[in-house]
């Protein structure tokens, strides 16, 4: 019995050492990395992703293949992120979660902290947003590689909201995220963590009132079919990351890495415009689903949440607040 419980670890150790050594058309040997993501086939980071392994591919001639996994396949976004620490993921793309690895990047979960998307992308594409790319790095063992962004963050419901009043009381699932749920309760709601693979079956059970996300993202996973109420707060301007495994970057040729580098930056370009085409498909999906969109003054949202706002920037880097605010001054 023993000799056939290890004769089978061997076969397993030996096919996964055969997948993971792939070779090129040339008999060079080729390296397989692993991208990991929470989104389903049909949204636009799994589709971004597609367009990086491709070019990955291709500008490495064969020597790096990226294989994709949706849905949280290789894990949540925690999973994800501790994976890529220990070299077990490769790639992933993770949002706000990656603050409670790195805690500067909670300043970027404070609702209204940017007032558009001109204001997020001025911050995430210049010399700002690469220096907290940087000091993540150096801390944590994951790089950043690119920003990608996202639509703004809007409010679903089942209870028609118009302003802070109509919150109290509502249940609202959000992302295990200090900016996220301290703000909320600012607002006067009763946040509660859960990581989104829950949220579908927590509103059609009435365990949680009410989400929020950016449309895409909430149409994508089918939130219409269980919610009355699509309401503009516009309250986060958002990104995810494509992040990878520092020790899984040293691995590769400087060749590859480049490669590696330059896909990144045009997956983002194509991913960018990609999510913003499927917005108007997303809204049009809510309408289908007789969601009924709600025009708020987000002003009464953006001042309830103000004193929270300076308390949580004391605390993870007034300098970081200050010079994001001063960007629209």
């Amino acid at each position: 019995m023993k000799s056939k419980i290890v004769f089978l670890l061997l076969l397993i150790t030996a096919f996964f050492l055969a997948a993971c050594n792939q070779g090129t058309a040339d008999g060079k040997e080729t390296k397989v990395l692993r991208l990991g993501h929470i989104q389903n086939e049909s949204n636009a980071w799994h589709k971004g992703s597609l367009k990086f392994a491709e070019l990955v591919e291709e500008k490495t001639n064969g020597s790096v293949k990226v294989e994709v996994y949706p849905s949280s396949t290789l894990g949540e976004d925690r999973d994800l992120v501790e994976g890529m620490q220990i070299g077990t993921v490769d790639f992933a793309l993770v949002a706000g979660v990656m603050s409670n690895f790195y805690e500067p990047y909670s300043i970027l979960e404070l609702p209204y902290l940017f007032h558009d998307l001109d204001h997020l992308e001025e911050f995430v594409y210049g010399d700002e947003g690469k220096r907290l790319q940087d000091d993540m790095l150096e801390e944590t063992g994951v790089r950043g590689l690119e920003f990608w962004l996202r639509g703004p963050r809007e409010l679903t419901t089942n209870k028609l909201v118009e302003s802070p009043e109509d919150l109290r009381g509502q249940k609202i699932r959000v992302p295990n995220i200090e900016a996220s749920v301290e703000g909320w309760k600012a607002m006067g709601a009763s946040p509660t963590p859960m990581n989104f693979g829950e949220v579908y079956s927590s509103l059609q059970t009435g365990v949680i009132d009410a989400q929020e996300n950016p449309i895409e993202f909430t149409a994508s996973a089918r939130i219409q079919e269980v919610q009355n109420y699509l309401v503009m707060t516009d309250h986060v301007f958002g990104y995810v990351q494509l992040l990878m495994s520092d020790k899984t970057f040293e691995e590769l040729t400087e060749a590859e890495s480049e490669a590696v580098l330059e896909a990144a930056e045009e997956a983002r370009n194509y991913q960018n415009d990609l999510v913003f085409q499927e917005e108007e498909a997303a809204i049009q999906a809510m309408l289908d689903a007789d969601v009924e969109i709600i025009e708020v003054d987000q002003e009464l949202f953006r001042e309830a949440v103000q004193d929270i706002n300076e308390k949580l920037a004391d605390k993870y880097g007034r300098e970081l607040y200050d010079t994001i605010q001063s960007m629209r001054e």
